[in-house]
């Protein structure tokens, strides 16, 4: 009895037993379901969050096979998460330089354990992308995120191109650029540095103070303190730099507050100015010389007009004087001081370009073997040296003209070497392509270039200033006139061409002429003038509006046997001559009158007589306006003041003249 209670017993507790672990079993059951439905509703909760993210984001196990793929991922590559999931990198990106990298990185992550970062390059299609990757180790490999930052690439690509560019457009500037902080040079450019005279690394971190000329840095200090203090002061101005040399930089700064590295500086613009004021002051003194020439032209017109009274009445008187008459020596005496005063006008309006000129191809080589030889002959003590090109092209020119400057060229050389000295005389073919950097605007062509340098005591800027000023001379008075250059300076111009000076106390002076070439054969010839005085007869109106040389002329054509017609203005010419047209043998005209001048009181009279024959004359030249009546028809030109024999010998040319 007691072994079946025992049993019993033992069945029961047994039972309760497996009652117990079936309900743990049911309850464990419970739990796992509970937690498989809490994994999936986990995993459905976060797979929903990678797809929405606008990133990419994907999952790789130790292998680098993808074990997830979001739905960005999709959308960016157009490969579907069915075909990407269980494949490797390579399976489904190209095997090039871009994955090889990106697997690189993802095995070190999976080695180290340590997220790593990188940007990284891909082309999808024809497209080109830039990728900030992101990689974090995970339990089962590692987990990607990637941030398209094409964008941002392009826009600090274009950036740094956009800087390149303009370092390259500051770096070659023509004007100095310099950013100043805290009184030091924090940037300059190669050309600031070039107008200092240094180099970029030897200015670069120096106190700008250092490169202002002494003079200019209280007042440049003065500014740059008030404008960094918020002050009005002038943007630009104008100061000067101290070259490495110690000489004086004129400069044009321009400045304005920038923000440098996160702190104010300022920003200058500096602009070379020396050579623009060289330039400057060489045009200048060429306006000077030009209004001064149209003053002299105008002084040697008027002076010629006295000077024709004197002539007239002196030719005159010596013709009816006997030669043993003591008077007649003091008639001569006269004549030869007009003629003296006469050259002083022609060297007046050789400067103002207003004298008559022959021109024609001439050899500049042979004028300037030809009259050195006769100065060297008179200068024993003044050693010349030539050096002539073979090859030089013709100019067209008046020959005697020429003859005068280079003379003159070769005394005022002298007077620089009242010891002795060397001159040196060379020729050479150039062109306007040589002839950069000049004050005046230089006409294309060929050209001839005659250099006459001197080893004499030089000039200072102030004489070189004015060395071609009409009057000036450093001689003492009574010593020399100071047209012998003013001369030269105009005859050049006349000629077209140029003329430039290079000077400096103790080391000599040098002039170089240019002159036009010429393609036509070059003719030398020699002139000589004829003083025999013609006689002639028949009938001269004379139109001059001074009455002063209406007399001195009707004296000098009544002594050569012509019957004498005055008109006092270009209308009373008209008049007479359409009341005398049949008796009038030549009008001696005038060129320049008030109210009508002698061209267009030539153009009137030629419409009355088409054959009229006309001798013009002026106290100017034949260039310009005479050569234009001259081209018109009219018979010849002679110039005041005129002796008796030119005027009988014209008065005859024209006359004979078929």
């Amino acid at each position: 009895m007691k072994d079946e209670e025992k049993t019993k017993e033992h069945r029961i507790r047994e039972l309760t037993e497996l009652r117990r672990l079936v309900a743990e079993l049911e309850a464990a059951e419970n739990e796992r379901k509970l937690a498989e439905e809490a994994l999936q509703e986990s995993e459905l909760k976060y797979r929903s969050l990678a797809d929405s993210i606008a990133d990419v984001f994907f999952a790789m196990d130790g292998d680098l096979k993808y074990t997830y793929w979001n739905k960005a991922s999709e959308d960016l590559t157009g490969i579907s998460a069915k075909d990407a999931i269980g494949k490797q990198i390579f399976e489904i990106f190209p095997d090039n330089e871009e994955t090889k990298r990106a697997v690189s990185v993802y095995q070190e992550v999976l080695r180290t354990q340590q997220s790593r970062g990188f940007v990284n390059e891909y082309r999808l299609g024809d497209k080109r992308y830039f990728f900030d990757i992101r990689a974090y180790p995970s339990p089962n490999g590692l987990s990607v995120f990637v941030r398209d930052v094409t964008e941002r690439k392009q826009a600090e690509e274009a950036l740094r191109e956009s800087e390149e560019k303009y370092r390259s457009l500051v770096e070659r500037a023509n004007d100095g650029i310099a950013i100043v902080q805290d009184t030091l040079i924090k940037y300059i450019n190669p050309r600031l540095a070039e107008i200092a005279g240094y180099t970029v690394a030897e200015m670069t971190g120096t106190p700008f103070t250092d490169y202002i000329y002494p003079d200019e840095l209280p007042t440049v200090v003065d500014y740059y303190n008030r404008r960094m203090a918020g002050e009005k002061v002038p943007s630009t101005y104008e100061t000067a730099l101290r070259h490495r040399n110690g000489s004086r930089r004129e400069v044009e700064v321009n400045t304005s507050i920038i923000t440098y590295q996160g702190k104010p500086a300022a920003f200058g613009i500096i602009r070379d100015l020396t050579e623009r004021n060289r330039l400057e002051a060489q045009l200048h003194q060429a306006q000077k010389l030009e209004a001064m020439g149209t003053l002299a032209g105008g002084i040697a017109h008027n002076f010629n007009n006295l000077l024709m009274a004197i002539m007239g009445n002196a030719s005159v008187m010596l013709l009816e004087t006997d030669p043993t008459d003591p008077n007649y020596v003091r008639l001569k005496s006269i004549e030869k001081s007009v003629q003296n005063g006469s050259q002083l006008t022609s060297q007046l309006l050789g400067y103002a370009r207003k004298r008559g000129y022959e021109v024609r191809p001439v050899s500049l080589n042979q004028l300037v073997k030809e009259t050195s030889d006769t100065f060297e002959m008179t200068k024993k003590e003044i050693r010349v040296h030539r050096e002539l090109a073979q090859d030089l092209f013709g100019i067209k020119a008046d020959q005697e003209q020429i003859e005068q400057a280079l003379l003159n060229l070769y005394v005022n050389a002298a007077d620089a070497m009242p010891g002795g000295g060397d001159l040196f005389l060379k020729t050479l073919n150039t062109t306007h392509k040589d002839m950069r950097n000049k004050p005046y605007k230089v006409t294309p062509g060929s050209y001839v270039l005659l250099t006459v340098r001197d080893t004499g005591v030089g000039m200072d800027k102030k004489t070189m200033e004015r060395v071609f000023d009409p009057f000036f001379t450093t001689k003492a008075i009574g010593m020399g006139t100071g047209l012998g250059l003013a001369s030269v300076y105009g005859i050049i111009k006349f000629h077209a061409g140029y003329i430039d000076v290079e000077s400096q106390e103790g080391h000599g002076t040098t002039f170089s002429i240019y002159l036009p070439a010429s393609e036509k054969k070059v003719i030398m010839e020699e002139r000589e003038k004829a003083a025999e005085v013609l006689m002639g007869t028949g009938t001269i109106l004379l139109v001059d509006d001074e009455d002063i040389v209406l007399d001195a002329c009707k004296r000098m054509l009544n002594a050569l046997g012509y019957e004498v017609l005055l008109a006092r203005s270009g209308k009373e010419a008209i008049e007479l001559y359409k009341a005398n047209k049949d008796k009038v043998d030549l009008v001696l005209l005038d060129m320049v009158m008030p109210e009508m001048g002698g061209g267009e009181t030539y153009d009137q009279m030629k419409e009355i007589n088409p054959t009229i024959k006309v001798l013009l004359s002026s106290g100017y030249s034949i260039d310009g306006q005479a050569t234009d009546i001259l081209d018109r028809g009219c018979n010849a030109f002679i110039q005041k003041p005129f002796s008796m024999s030119d005027l009988s010998q014209k008065i005859r040319a024209v006359l004979e003249k078929k």
